[in-house]
């Protein structure tokens, strides 16, 4: 009865009035007294918040969006055998970001490495901006939307395309060095550089069918971040059993943005490995998803020093043995 009601239209509004006012109350909370409130007080509203809300995906991402996440791969991938194969899946890659951001964090340290890395997302159209390559260096999220929220006026589709569903600049965590390491830029108009772009297969597909693991075959490290929350537990669930799949023996998952109780329940249901090198630092690497809890469904609970640490804050493991 009680989800009946949290699905219907009526509900929903009923459970968004009151997270409106909760956040009143969130506020006003003294500095001190927040510990608690973060764990008591902060999940029962995130919660509410998942039950209200209703889910959908986006595409917005950042270049180096999250740096302890990227140090790890540097570190799994320094210990591999000199010119040996990698082989690297990205699932709901978006406009590139993320896959980009992989690509030259792995060369950067390891550029004997055969790598190969299979980006892939749902939407053909994001697949395709994401394969050429070039964005906006200007910041046109604030231009005028008409009431489906597509821009309107004089605004590129390459300008269109980089701001899409960004509620920040793509490049903000990213010094100037750091662009002018990875891009070629030509005015407002930033292209990766070729070295980064070799080596990468553009896909487009869902993660969810059974097929993927035949379409992209064993990998060495998958990843996995930033899509699942966007689906209902049971999806998401589901989704993820599919997707490890696709990890060879000994590989990694890394699985990120995505409801900690799914993520929990499945590690150790199939016995997965934490990695626990920079686990709180991963865990908190990425600020947009901590600044979104507790009002926020994708927001990610604060760490918390309780008996399940290793497995409800990991997000990355080891699958399965080596062979």
């Amino acid at each position: 009865m009680f989800e009946q009601f949290t699905n219907s239209r009526v509900g929903r509004k009923c459970l968004g009035a009151y997270l409106l006012q909760s956040k009143r109350i969130w506020n006003y909370i003294p500095a001190r007294l927040r510990p608690t409130s973060d764990r008591v007080y902060g999940r029962h509203l995130h919660t509410v918040a998942r039950l209200q809300a209703e889910r959908r995906q986006y595409f917005a991402t950042f270049f180096l969006r999250n740096r302890p996440e990227l140090k790890l791969i540097s570190q799994l991938v320094a210990q591999r055998q000199h010119g040996s194969d990698l082989n690297l899946a990205i699932l709901a890659c978006s406009k590139g970001a993320e896959v980009y951001s992989i690509a030259w964090s792995i060369r950067s340290v390891r550029p004997d490495l055969k790598l190969t890395i299979r980006a892939v997302d749902i939407s053909e159209e994001i697949v395709q901006f994401a394969k050429a390559g070039i964005y906006s260096l200007g910041d046109t999220r604030n231009e005028s939307v008409d009431c489906d929220g597509v821009q309107v006026g004089h605004t590129s589709d390459l300008n269109r395309n980089t701001a899409r569903d960004q509620n920040a600049w793509i490049f903000e965590r990213m010094t100037r060095e750091e662009i002018d390491a990875m891009f070629d830029i030509d005015g407002q108009k930033a292209s990766v550089k070729a070295w980064l772009r070799s080596g990468i297969e553009w896909i487009s597909g869902d993660a969810g069918t059974p097929g993927i693991a035949e379409a992209i075959g064993l990998q060495d490290i998958v990843i996995a971040n930033n899509f699942l929350c966007h689906m209902k537990p049971a999806a998401a669930g589901n989704c993820l059993r599919n997707i490890v799949r696709i990890v060879k023996p000994g590989g990694f998952l890394f699985v990120s943005g995505i409801d900690l109780n799914v993520r929990t329940k499945l590690a150790r249901e199939l016995g997965w490995t934490p990695v626990t090198d920079l686990l709180r630092e991963i865990h908190e690497g990425d600020v947009s998803l901590r600044r979104g809890w507790p009002f926020e469904y994708w927001g990610l609970e604060p760490f918390e020093d309780r008996h399940d640490w290793r497995v409800r804050y990991c997000s990355v493991f080891q699958i399965g043995e080596s062979p």
